[in-house]
């Protein structure tokens, strides 16, 4: 794919690839658009291909012994299934875009061919990989040590800050979905959602949130 050499989404690791790298990712390269809804790639398929989403949101989820449970929300532009890819097989977990989505499929004999030869490429992508790693971790303590109620301010806070980059929003998960990814049940989180509507701390239409009282939500992300 020419576009490859023209993208304005290129990722940090492939700013440093020159014009024949370029050429070879893009001839390496497919893009895919996936709808809302639309399983990108499944736990426990073989893993041929490393992802890297152009536009729109995935969730990452992995099913356990007793239930599915959300990982991540990714956001592009970003990689997706590096870990998975590199260090097994076989997917360890599943992705699916929660909004239309764009996703470039990249041949992962190339991709480990630029992380030996290309040491820029290669150290862009040890970055992109602890940063994911110490999100990870501090996101598996405040799900030990907070409670409900700063588990959820704590995400809608990050899709206000981290995703839509605004205090107003349509949350793109069901009421299920939100419960999975900050470990309550879908009655718990839709209580707790009309008690900070309730309070004024947010306003609730639908799927659409507004944030109202920020300091406030943030008070109770950090002490909940």
């Amino acid at each position: 794919m020419e576009i490859c050499k023209f993208c304005s989404k290129r990722s940090a690791a492939a700013e440093h690839l020159g014009n024949d790298e370029l050429e070879k990712l893009g001839g390496s390269c497919v893009e895919v658009n996936f709808k809302k809804g639309d399983i990108i790639f499944k736990q426990k398929a073989l893993s041929s291909n490393i992802l890297y989403v152009r536009e729109g949101l995935v969730k990452i989820h992995m099913t356990g012994p007793e239930r599915e449970q959300i990982l991540k929300i990714a956001k592009g532009p970003s990689y997706l299934g590096i870990p998975t890819t590199l260090g097994d097989k076989v997917n360890n977990y599943s992705a699916t875009a929660i909004t239309d989505t764009k996703v470039c499929f990249i041949d992962i004999n190339v991709f480990k061919e630029f992380i030996a030869t290309n040491k820029e490429f290669a150290y862009e992508i040890i970055v992109n990989l602890c940063k994911n790693e110490l999100s990870h971790f501090q996101r598996c303590v405040n799900q030990l040590q907070k409670q409900s109620p700063g588990r959820i301010a704590e995400t809608l806070l990050f899709f206000a800050d981290e995703i839509f980059g605004s205090d107003v929003f349509d949350l793109p998960l069901s009421r299920h979905e939100f419960g999975d990814i900050t470990g309550n049940s879908r009655e718990n989180v839709s209580r707790i959602l009309s008690d900070l509507d309730k309070e004024g701390i947010v306003k609730i239409k639908g799927k659409n949130i507004s944030i109202v009282d920020k300091n406030k939500l943030l008070s109770i992300s950090k002490n909940g």
